[in-house]
């Protein structure tokens, strides 16, 4: 999109970023106020609200050329609409589930969101050619006020007393580990906690390379690799972004969310340092590759951490609110490639402080996290 609004529209590449950075911000924001409507009326509620106000954002853009326009539209409509449709996902799909399987269900489930861009990519590649950018807001409109409304009907919380056991019967050394539980905190409690802030920053910091790499991989391809096609790569990514979502849980529940973050994290900051060497597609695609992996494995792992450190019963505004580090990183990581690329004429320094972020959030994950849990008792995770 960010490109055909440049070539359309002749907007700068710093203006073009704007809508989708407002969007990111918009979308983590409202997580924290669409979690706490998912917590207390059900994710129906929240999902369909969402979903009209998705639809109604990109209809709008679609009358738009005006960068500030578009930027209420797409960035603050749309981006709320996200985050209420959000909202109504993780946080119910892991209340259905046991604790111990909390990172492979939000792997499933955010699945579903990195896979839309292989499907969604060449979508809107196929109208913005065919229409031109403004029908291609409209039509992405009309479709997500049908679908979003009708798939929102689906999302129900589990009844009042639900609880999922896995424990086998003869398992005595994980039934006494189930005995021991998390003190379910609220939004409140758990802000007057040291570990909320530490989670917040490396999420700010890890989501910001990844989002860079969304939000200007045709730019990228074009300067790198003198790609015209770069919209392909969207497609790459988005399947990545996908396994990693799935891998990221699967990996989270058997090492447990710390070693896991450091893994990821170390592997994204070797990535960003010889992202600007990569200048052919294959190289680009392999890059991309590890890129999509990481930033996938995000959305599964910090919601585990989440829900271990402050239970489930109120996951969703205090995901919601952890979530709102993900905006940040929005901001910071395709705002910051834009200034540089407008800069300097390439997107060279922004990798290596994307690196630089990476390697701050892993040093944060060797900071002890100390949550309480019932019976008195003090864990240190």
């Amino acid at each position: 999109m960010s490109k055909a609004l440049i070539k359309e529209f002749e907007w700068t590449a710093t203006q073009a970023s704007l809508p989708y950075t407002v969007c990111t911000l918009s979308f983590a924001i409202v997580m924290v106020f669409a979690g706490k409507v998912q917590d207390a009326k059900g994710p129906r509620l929240s999902s369909t609200f969402g979903g009209l106000l998705l639809g109604s954002g990109l209809l709008l853009s679609g009358l738009f050329k005006d960068p500030f326009l578009m930027v209420l539209s797409f960035g603050v409509l749309g981006g709320a609409g996200i985050g209420f449709c959000y909202a109504a996902t993780t946080p119910p799909a892991v209340k259905w589930f046991s604790i111990q399987k909390k990172g492979l269900i939000s792997g499933i489930v955010v699945a579903g969101v990195g896979f839309a861009a292989v499907y969604i990519s060449p979508l809107v590649n196929k109208l913005l050619t065919s229409y031109g950018i403004s029908k291609t807001f409209i039509f992405l409109g009309v479709g997500a006020l049908i679908l979003l409304t009708i798939f929102s009907q689906l999302l129900l919380n589990p009844p009042p007393g639900y609880s999922a056991e896995t424990a086998p019967k003869g398992d005595k050394k994980q039934k006494a580990k189930n005995t021991v539980q998390r003190e379910e905190l609220g939004w409140k409690e758990m802000l007057r906690t040291p570990g909320f802030y530490n989670l917040w920053i490396m999420y700010a910091f890890t989501s910001s390379a990844g989002l860079m790499v969304i939000g200007h991989i045709a730019s990228i391809a074009n300067k790198q690799a003198q790609w015209e096609n770069g919209y392909l790569l969207v497609v790459v990514l988005a399947i990545f972004n996908t396994l990693g979502r799935i891998i990221g849980g699967l990996v989270s529940d058997k090492i447990g969310h710390k070693n896991a973050m450091r893994v990821i994290f170390l592997l994204q900051a070797v990535n960003m340092v010889f992202f600007s060497q990569y200048t052919t597609t294959g190289t680009l695609a392999i890059g991309v590759s590890i890129a999509g992996l990481c930033y996938g494995a995000l959305f599964s792992v910090f919601p585990a951490a989440t829900a271990d450190y402050y239970g489930i019963k109120n996951l969703g505004v205090n995901y919601g609110l952890v979530f709102t580090s993900w905006g940040i990183g929005g901001v910071i990581g395709p705002m910051l490639a834009a200034r540089i690329l407008d800069s300097t004429g390439s997107y060279n320094m922004s990798y290596i402080v994307s690196a630089v972020l990476l390697v701050i959030a892993g040093a944060c994950t060797f900071i002890p996290h100390t949550v309480k849990v019932k019976q008195q008792q003090t864990l240190k995770v």
